[in-house]
Protein backbone atom coordinates (compact mmCIF):
# COMPACT_ATOMS: atom_id res chain seq x y z
CA UNK A 1 0.00 0.00 0.00
CA UNK A 2 2.72 2.56 1.03
CA UNK A 3 4.59 1.46 -2.48
CA UNK A 4 1.07 2.21 -4.06
CA UNK A 5 1.10 5.79 -2.84
CA UNK A 6 4.30 6.64 -3.53
CA UNK A 7 4.30 5.63 -7.11
CA UNK A 8 1.17 7.85 -6.99
CA UNK A 9 3.09 11.22 -5.45
CA UNK A 10 5.59 10.84 -8.18
CA UNK A 11 2.88 10.74 -10.56
CA UNK A 12 0.88 13.84 -9.65
CA UNK A 13 4.57 15.64 -9.37
CA UNK A 14 5.26 14.05 -12.63
CA UNK A 15 2.29 15.70 -14.13
CA UNK A 16 2.55 19.22 -12.39
CA UNK A 17 2.00 22.05 -14.38
CA UNK A 18 5.24 23.47 -14.86
CA UNK A 19 6.18 19.83 -16.31
CA UNK A 20 3.55 19.77 -18.54
CA UNK A 21 4.30 23.03 -20.06
CA UNK A 22 7.65 21.26 -21.06
CA UNK A 23 8.73 22.78 -24.05
CA UNK A 24 5.33 23.09 -25.65
CA UNK A 25 5.44 27.22 -25.66
CA UNK A 26 1.86 27.56 -26.44
CA UNK A 27 0.96 25.98 -23.01
CA UNK A 28 2.89 29.11 -21.23
CA UNK A 29 1.01 32.18 -23.32
CA UNK A 30 -0.22 34.52 -21.42
CA UNK A 31 -3.67 35.36 -20.42
CA UNK A 32 -5.11 36.65 -23.62
CA UNK A 33 -2.55 35.84 -26.42
CA UNK A 34 -3.13 33.24 -28.36
CA UNK A 35 -0.34 31.28 -30.95
CA UNK A 36 -2.61 33.04 -33.80
CA UNK A 37 -2.51 36.40 -32.84
CA UNK A 38 -0.28 38.79 -35.41
CA UNK A 39 2.78 39.74 -34.21
CA UNK A 40 4.07 42.02 -37.03
CA UNK A 41 3.67 41.71 -41.05
CA UNK A 42 5.97 41.92 -43.70
CA UNK A 43 5.29 42.59 -47.59
CA UNK A 44 4.58 39.17 -48.82
CA UNK A 45 6.81 39.83 -52.18
CA UNK A 46 9.22 42.88 -52.79
CA UNK A 47 7.83 45.13 -55.29
CA UNK A 48 4.17 44.07 -54.53
CA UNK A 49 2.07 46.40 -53.08
CA UNK A 50 -1.12 45.10 -50.72
CA UNK A 51 -0.14 41.66 -50.14
CA UNK A 52 1.17 40.95 -46.56
CA UNK A 53 2.43 37.67 -44.62
CA UNK A 54 1.14 37.96 -40.87
CA UNK A 55 3.87 36.61 -38.82
CA UNK A 56 1.95 34.91 -35.52
CA UNK A 57 3.08 34.62 -32.24
CA UNK A 58 3.81 30.51 -32.86
CA UNK A 59 6.14 31.53 -35.46
CA UNK A 60 7.88 34.15 -33.45
CA UNK A 61 7.88 31.84 -30.62
CA UNK A 62 9.39 28.85 -33.13
CA UNK A 63 11.86 31.21 -33.95
CA UNK A 64 12.99 32.32 -30.93
CA UNK A 65 12.98 28.62 -29.75
CA UNK A 66 10.46 29.46 -27.32
CA UNK A 67 10.13 26.95 -24.77
CA UNK A 68 8.02 26.70 -21.16
CA UNK A 69 10.62 26.60 -18.03
CA UNK A 70 8.86 26.45 -14.72
CA UNK A 71 5.88 27.54 -15.77
CA UNK A 72 6.90 31.05 -17.44
CA UNK A 73 8.05 31.21 -21.20
CA UNK A 74 12.03 31.65 -22.12
CA UNK A 75 13.48 32.16 -25.32
CA UNK A 76 16.76 29.80 -26.16
CA UNK A 77 19.23 31.75 -24.32
CA UNK A 78 16.64 31.54 -21.21
CA UNK A 79 15.37 34.96 -21.00
CA UNK A 80 11.64 35.38 -20.04
CA UNK A 81 9.61 36.57 -22.80
CA UNK A 82 6.87 39.43 -22.06
CA UNK A 83 4.17 40.49 -24.89
CA UNK A 84 3.66 44.33 -25.17
CA UNK A 85 0.78 45.31 -27.73
CA UNK A 86 2.06 48.66 -29.14
CA UNK A 87 0.28 51.78 -29.67
CA UNK A 88 0.59 54.13 -32.81
CA UNK A 89 -1.55 53.07 -35.73
CA UNK A 90 -3.68 56.05 -35.87
CA UNK A 91 -5.93 57.38 -38.52
CA UNK A 92 -6.08 60.46 -37.05
CA UNK A 93 -3.72 60.59 -33.42
CA UNK A 94 -4.89 61.57 -30.59
CA UNK A 95 -3.69 65.48 -29.09
CA UNK A 96 -1.67 64.07 -26.88
CA UNK A 97 -0.25 61.11 -29.33
CA UNK A 98 3.27 62.18 -28.95
CA UNK A 99 3.34 61.94 -24.67
CA UNK A 100 1.86 58.30 -25.28
CA UNK A 101 4.61 56.99 -27.40
CA UNK A 102 7.44 58.90 -25.14
CA UNK A 103 5.50 56.69 -22.32
CA UNK A 104 5.34 53.67 -24.83
CA UNK A 105 9.41 54.03 -25.58
CA UNK A 106 10.26 54.31 -21.70
CA UNK A 107 7.94 51.53 -21.05
CA UNK A 108 9.71 48.85 -23.41
CA UNK A 109 13.09 50.36 -22.63
CA UNK A 110 12.40 48.96 -19.12
CA UNK A 111 11.26 45.93 -20.19
CA UNK A 112 13.62 45.26 -22.22
CA UNK A 113 16.43 45.22 -19.50
CA UNK A 114 15.09 42.41 -18.18
CA UNK A 115 13.22 40.34 -20.57
CA UNK A 116 12.93 39.55 -24.57
CA UNK A 117 9.95 41.23 -25.37
CA UNK A 118 7.39 40.67 -28.25
CA UNK A 119 6.06 44.10 -29.81
CA UNK A 120 2.36 42.92 -30.88
CA UNK A 121 1.77 45.00 -33.84
CA UNK A 122 -0.92 47.89 -33.64
CA UNK A 123 -1.88 47.28 -37.23
CA UNK A 124 -2.46 43.65 -38.39
CA UNK A 125 -3.94 43.65 -41.14
CA UNK A 126 -0.35 45.52 -42.39
CA UNK A 127 -2.97 48.44 -44.05
CA UNK A 128 -1.38 51.52 -45.62
CA UNK A 129 -2.39 53.88 -42.94
CA UNK A 130 -0.77 56.54 -40.65
CA UNK A 131 2.05 55.04 -38.25
CA UNK A 132 3.18 57.43 -36.13
CA UNK A 133 6.79 56.72 -34.72
CA UNK A 134 8.13 57.29 -31.08
CA UNK A 135 9.65 61.23 -30.93
CA UNK A 136 13.43 61.50 -31.28
CA UNK A 137 15.14 59.95 -28.56
CA UNK A 138 17.05 63.89 -27.77
CA UNK A 139 13.98 65.81 -26.48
Amino acid sequence: MALLFVISATLLAALSPAQVCGSNSQNCLPTGIQSTDVVSTRPAKAGVDGNVVAITVAQKLKELGARCRRGKLVDAKGTEIRFYQVIGCWGNPPDDYEEQLERQAKELAKLRKRYHVIEMTCNSAGDDMLRVAPPPADR
